[in-house]
């Protein structure tokens, strides 16, 4: 089943991205704002328990991230790293594509 799911920040509960779910069973996660590797811009801030954050509508990169299901670790980026930071639009959709059809690679736990 593919579906789409809006992602919220631990702790202010604001939304900070998404997550794709492809019928091939990978899901991509597309996450910016604090916290994450992304450029954003301007954002509003809130303090309702006295820890100011900002909540950022808009970015203008993103971090991405994928992985196959809960049991699965995250997909090994050719750095071997589970995220990739500073997206732009363009990139997200190649990832997006590769994941829709491929077998996602999954990150090799060290010793």
């Amino acid at each position: 089943m593919s579906n789409f799911k809006c992602t919220v920040h631990p702790r202010d509960k604001k939304a900070t991205g998404f997550q794709i779910t492809f019928t091939n069973g990978n899901t991509v996660s597309v996450q910016w704002g604090e916290g994450t590797y992304s450029e954003w811009g301007e954002g509003t801030y809130s303090s309702s328990d006295g820890i100011r954050r900002q909540h950022v509508e808009e970015a203008i990169t993103v971090e991405i991230a994928a992985y196959a299901d809960v049991d699965m670790p995250w997909h090994a980026f050719p750095d071997g790293d589970t995220a990739a930071g500073w997206r732009t639009p363009e990139e997200v959709l190649e990832f997006m594509t590769f994941a829709a059809n491929n077998t996602l690679i999954p990150r090799k736990e060290t010793d």
